[in-house]
């Protein structure tokens, strides 16, 4: 069976200075995957490309079926990529409700999709700050928020990037306990985070990525048994 999301061969730059070299890795239905590594080695330049906002060079991008290499953003969200952002980058000038309705739309036609009161559920907390607007929210609010409005896009796969970077522990938790049911429901999610224990705990699969390649990909049983990959690519 044919993978949800393919990259294979990709090059990607920042005008001279060479950022991935072949990265190639997959996603399949329903999986989990984690990238890993130290800052600066090609994970978020990774979801750039796949999201359409740093074409390749070389190399090619496929998302069911289909090859979106180089697509615009608007294209790959609508193929149905979601995408929770490092620094959430939410409407500060909009309220609660108007940032989750704003991109919101099922064009898949999932059978359950997600709607405002759908997120509120999740995150009882933005149904309280409703009419606030999104610059009033503190980080761990903007959070969920960021996390509710890629739902609202009723994603086939949803990417987060640091979604729990500099959150308290409480609201770290939260996010862990959403992105369980997610999993459970069946959604197939990229984790990108510094929290290894439960991304061990979530995920199915983990690539390493170092100096924008996959050096070492594996299940989490495989990880727990060598504890000197992350020691010697991730710095733990």
């Amino acid at each position: 069976m044919s993978a949800l999301l393919e990259l294979d061969g990709i090059e990607a730059h920042y005008g001279a200075s060479q950022a991935l070299f072949g990265l190639s890795l997959d996603v399949q239905a329903r999986e989990v995957l984690t990238l890993l590594g130290r800052n600066g080695m090609g994970k978020s330049t990774t979801v750039k490309t796949i999201m359409g906002m740093l074409a390749p060079r070389k190399g090619r991008v496929r998302f069911a079926g289909a090859d979106i290499t180089g697509a615009p953003e608007h294209k790959v969200a609508r193929a149905g990529i979601g995408l929770v952002p490092e620094g959430r980058r939410i409407f500060g000038n909009l309220s609660v409700r108007e940032n989750l309705v704003a991109t919101a739309g099922n064009r898949l036609g999932t059978a359950t999709p997600w709607t405002l009161e759908r997120v509120y559920d999740t995150f009882p907390r933005l149904k309280e700050r409703e009419r606030h607007l999104g610059a009033n929210l503190s980080g761990g609010e903007q959070q969920m928020l960021a996390i509710g409005r890629a739902l609202m896009t009723n994603p086939r796969l949803l990417i987060l990037d640091e979604a729990t970077e500099g959150l308290a522990p409480l609201i770290r938790g939260e996010i862990w306990a959403c992105l369980e049911r997610l999993k459970a429901e069946g959604l197939s999610l990229i984790v990108i985070d510094k929290n290894i224990a439960p991304l061990l705990r979530l995920a199915d699969r983990h690539c390493i990525v170092e100096k924008g390649r996959v050096v070492w990909s594996g299940t989490s049983q495989a990880l727990r048994e060598q504890p000197q990959l992350l020691h010697e690519y991730v710095g733990i």
